[in-house]
């Protein structure tokens, strides 16, 4: 039975691939990627940490990528250290009681993030005022932050190095920053675990 929506979802299917050839033709992020990674290895060998952070759909998106990094994603490993803020609710409410919620990132943040770790906050909009407040934070703390974000960059392009998915659809952005996660991990995973790092390890030390 057809409901007539076939072409309805085809466009949906079309929409999210032209915003991923964007993004695949996008240089300069794609060499933010590849940095971000190797940031990122270099942070976990330093005994550091990957924080994500984000609302909503956002905030499901930071569990989801730190789990796969404390958990596995390509092949069985050690496990990464990494955190998504928010997800201790006695923690949220009472910050949020106690100093707005527009603090709940941020005071989080404060209480557990060291130099040697890297932020990755995640908003489509780059508005989300919990975001730029753990924003700031993670500056004054001297925390290596890069936020996930669509192509407006929103607030967040003015305090910190962003990765500007090429939509400003919500919905293609979040697609997009599974995919960069996805890629994150993967490469981070390659270059700590896989049979060729170790060998170049061991050729350098």
């Amino acid at each position: 039975m057809s409901f007539g929506l076939q072409e309805d979802i085809k466009t949906e299917i079309e929409d999210s691939i032209s915003v991923k050839q964007a993004l695949l033709k996008d240089h300069a992020l794609l060499a933010k990627i590849e940095t971000l990674a190797i940031e990122c290895q270099q942070a976990l060998i330093s005994g550091g940490k990957i924080i994500f952070a984000g609302n909503g759909g956002s905030f499901a998106d930071a569990q989801h990528l730190s789990a796969e990094f404390t958990s596995r994603f390509q092949f069985d490993r050690a496990p990464l250290a990494s955190i998504a803020l928010g997800t201790n609710n006695s923690s949220i409410s009472a910050i949020g009681n106690d100093y707005g919620y527009e603090q709940v990132f941020a005071r989080e943040l404060l209480a557990i993030a060291k130099p040697q770790d890297i932020y990755i906050p995640i908003t489509t909009s780059g508005n989300s005022s919990n975001i730029l407040e753990s924003i700031k934070i993670a500056n004054a703390n001297h925390i290596k932050t890069l936020c996930l974000t669509g192509e407006a960059g929103g607030q967040a392009k003015n305090l910190c190095d962003c990765m500007q998915v090429p939509s400003n659809d919500t919905a293609r952005i979040q697609e997009c920053h599974i995919l960069i996660g996805h890629i994150l991990c993967g490469q981070i995973e390659r270059m700590l675990f896989s049979a060729e790092y170790t060998a170049i390890s061991k050729g350098l030390s």
